[in-house]
């Protein structure tokens, strides 16, 4: 008879949910149409000579940065567009009019464009890099924490629900099982320790397709040994990073470890 364990379902846990980045993210669009033209109105009694061309866009400059601090790319290029053309506008002469006659205006506004620009490049960077960051400390984290349980003596059922709610979160799972025992006829896609995922001969492209709707079979190995396998049920149209399935592979790894530490043997039935 075939010893299956079961986990429940886990929501997967993330630190910005896809509904409140789009939303964010729809309210940089908005500020990068409405905060340049409302800021070059405001600093139209200044453009007599209080306050020279360069000054006044360097002011615009402050505001594509605010913008662009949001990480979003189209955000802060709508806004860098938006606030060279209504420096042109209101700022340079003739006002009021898409028409610079100044040469020295002209490369103002080219290099508040160019900045802008630049500027958003720089916040895009830095979002990605701070998701890694933060994505990369939460993986470090939970493999320590499944270290510590299994050295600390930790119960099988303890250890496979911590590991199964770390999968969930780290692959947006909709269910994860494990299975003590694979049925030999079952060949379903297989995530593989470098983080592809093979379904029989071929590979599977994660990266433009996502994870198939159908289940995914995870290993627990020990020294190249099968100890059991979980059972992974994506959620459809994800693509979680590669690093993210390697420390879902050696998640498993350290099932597998158990297994074997503990003197069980891959195959055995319902022990």
């Amino acid at each position: 008879m075939t010893s299956v364990t079961s986990m429940p379902s886990v929501t997967p846990v993330t630190s910005v949910t896809p509904s409140a980045r789009w939303s964010r993210d729809r309210s940089a669009v908005l500020a990068a149409l409405l905060a340049p033209p409302a800021v070059a109105a405001l600093l139209i009694p200044f453009r007599s000579g209080t306050l020279p061309g360069a000054d006044a866009a360097l002011v615009l400059v402050v505001v594509v940065v605010a913008v662009a601090a949001n990480g979003y790319r189209v955000a802060g290029v709508i806004c860098a567009v938006s606030s060279a053309l209504w420096f042109d506008f209101f700022l340079t002469q003739p006002y009021e009019r898409f028409a610079i006659s100044s040469r020295d205006n002209i490369e103002t506004t080219v290099l508040l464009l160019v900045v802008g620009v630049l500027v958003t490049e720089l916040a895009c960077w830095g979002r990605r890099l701070r998701r890694v960051v933060v994505s990369g400390g939460a993986q470090v984290a939970g493999v320590e924490a499944t270290a510590e349980l299994i050295a600390s003596g930790g119960g099988r059922d303890a250890v496979l629900d911590q590991v199964g709610r770390q999968l969930s979160e780290l692959l947006a799972l909709r269910g994860c099982r494990f299975e003590r025992d694979a049925a030999t006829e079952d060949h379903p896609p297989v995530l593989q320790p470098d983080g592809t995922l093979r379904w029989g001969a071929a590979l599977w492209d994660v990266e433009s397709l996502g994870l198939p709707d159908d289940e995914v079979a995870l290993p627990a190995r020990f020294q190249g040994r099968p100890f059991g396998r979980f059972m992974l049920l994506p959620t459809p149209r994800t693509a979680p990073s590669v690093a993210a399935r390697r420390v879902s592979v050696v998640l498993a790894d350290m099932v597998g470890a158990m297994f074997a530490a503990q003197g069980s043997e891959g195959g055995d039935s319902g022990r």
